[in-house]
C-alpha cells in the first residue's frame, strides 16, 4: 500500500511540474505570419474539422500546405479531430476556417494546455507507472526513484508544455512503452497492437520498430517456426496489418489520396534532413 501511496506522490508532482511549465508562453507567440508550433496543432484541428478527410493531405485554396500542412499520421489527424470538436463547442471562433489563422488567447491556451495533460494521464503516465511497477529484482525505492525520472524528464516536458513543439509527443510514447508492457507480459498481440498505433500517430516511432520486430521474431523462433512459433507469427503479422488497415481506412478510397499522405509523411522530394534532424533529436535522450 505504501508503494501505491509514493507513486501517486510521484504522478502529482508530476503533474504539478507540467501544469507550472504550460503556465509561461511558448515559441512562436505573437510572432506572424506562422505563430510557431502552437499555431499548428491548432491548424491542424481547423483543417480536419473544416474539411472532409480526402482533402486532409492536400493543397488546396483552404488547405495551404506551406502553412503548417498535416504532415503526421492518420491518428495525429484523428486526435486533431476528436480536440476540434471539443474547441467548436467551447469556442467555434477557434477553428473557423480562415478566420482563426493565428488565433491567440488565453482561454485557447487554457484549453491547448489542458489537451496536453488530458492525453498524459490518459496514455503516457499510467504506461509510465506501470512500467516501474512491474520491473523486476529491484526495491521498492528504485521503482519510485525510476518513476520519478521519468516523469520529471525535462526534454519531454519542455517541448510539450513549453515550447510547444511537436506537442503530444507523450501519446506516440505512451503507445510504445504500452508496447514494451505488452511483449514484456507476453501478451504479444495487444503489445504489438500498441505499438502500430505508436508509429500510426507518429511516424519517427519506426526509429524503434527495429528492436520490436527482433524480440517478437525471435519469440517466434525460440517457440519453433513448424508449431507454436508460426502460429505465432501469422496472429502477429495479422494483428499489425489490421490495425494498419483500420487506421488508414479512410485514405484507401484512391490509390493518389494513399500516396499523398505518404508523400506528407516521408517528403523525400523535397529533403528529409529537417525531418530526419528532428527525429534523431528527439529519438538520442532515450538512448
Amino acid at each position: 500500500m505504501e508503494k501505491w501511496h509514493l507513486m501517486a506522490t510521484v504522478v502529482l508532482i508530476g503533474l504539478t511540474v507540467r501544469w507550472t511549465v504550460s503556465l509561461n508562453s511558448y515559441s512562436g507567440a505573437g510572432k506572424p505570419p506562422m505563430f510557431g508550433d502552437y499555431e499548428a496543432q491548432r491548424h491542424w484541428q481547423e483543417i480536419t474539422f473544416n474539411l472532409p478527410v480526402e482533402q486532409w493531405y492536400f493543397n488546396s485554396s483552404d488547405n495551404n500546405l506551406q502553412y503548417w500542412g498535416l504532415d503526421y499520421p492518420p491518428l495525429t489527424a484523428y486526435h486533431s479531430l476528436l480536440c476540434a470538436y471539443v474547441a467548436k463547442f467551447i469556442n467555434p471562433d477557434w477553428i473557423a476556417l480562415h478566420s482563426s489563422r493565428g488565433y491567440e488567447s488565453q482561454a485557447h491556451k487554457l484549453f491547448m494546455r489542458t489537451t496536453v495533460l488530458i492525453a498524459d494521464l490518459l496514455i503516457y503516465i499510467p504506461a509510465v507507472v506501470l512500467y516501474c511497477c512491474c520491473l523486476k529484482e529491484i526495491s521498492t525505492k528504485k521503482k519510485i526513484a525510476n518513476a520519478l525520472c521519468i516523469l520529471l524528464y525535462p526534454g519531454l516536458i519542455l517541448i510539450d508544455y513549453g515550447h510547444f513543439q511537436n506537442i503530444y509527443n507523450s501519446v506516440s510514447l505512451g503507445f510504445a512503452l504500452w508496447g514494451v508492457l505488452g511483449v514484456s507480459c507476453d501478451w504479444d498481440l495487444l503489445g504489438s497492437l500498441a505499438f502500430c498505433l505508436a508509429i500510426n500517430y507518429k511516424q519517427m516511432e519506426l526509429y524503434h520498430s527495429l528492436p520490436f520486430f527482433c524480440f517478437l521474431l525471435g519469440k517466434c523462433f525460440k517457440k519453433g517456426l513448424k508449431g507454436k512459433g508460426f502460429v505465432l507469427l501469422i496472429k502477429l503479422a495479422c494483428t499489425v496489418v489490421a490495425s494498419f488497415i483500420l487506421c488508414w481506412l479512410p485514405f484507401f478510397t484512391e490509390r493518389e489520396q494513399l500516396l499523398q499522405v505518404l508523400r506528407r509523411l516521408f517528403p523525400v522530394d523535397r529533403g528529409l534532413f529537417e525531418d530526419s534532424f528532428m527525429f534523431f533529436s528527439f529519438l538520442l535522450p532515450f538512448y
